[in-house]
């Protein structure tokens, strides 16, 4: 099994959600990060001060995935997140030693 980690931008979470769930992938963790790369940050005007964002908004989506599906939801995301423009986020995969269903007990591949 797979972990799959992606920092996307917020505006293309229902978009990737959607994809994920034509792919047959129900269950997921988002989170709503700020992180700084290539992208840089800007800067903005608040009642007449200017400031510095260094730290922009994105959101976290973590999955886990069998191994034989990995290939296949890696694409839908970039595929789906992508926008052409700085920023569009990452991926990150991971390896996950065991999962465990807490309700039926059931493990690995049958507990996604």
């Amino acid at each position: 099994m797979k972990q799959i980690t992606a920092i996307i931008k917020p505006f293309k979470l229902d978009d990737v959600r959607d994809a994920l769930n034509t792919e047959g992938i129900q269950g997921l963790t988002v989170q709503e990060v700020r992180g700084a790369g290539r992208q840089k940050g800007h800067t903005e005007l608040y009642r007449g001060a200017e400031y510095s964002v260094d730290f922009l908004p994105k959101v976290q989506i973590m999955l886990v995935v069998p191994d034989k599906d990995l290939e296949r939801i890696i694409d839908v995301i970039c595929r789906t997140a992508y926008t052409g423009s700085i920023g569009d986020g990452k991926i990150f995969i991971s390896e996950i030693s065991q999962a465990v269903r807490i309700r039926t007990g059931e493990k690995n591949d049958e507990a996604l």
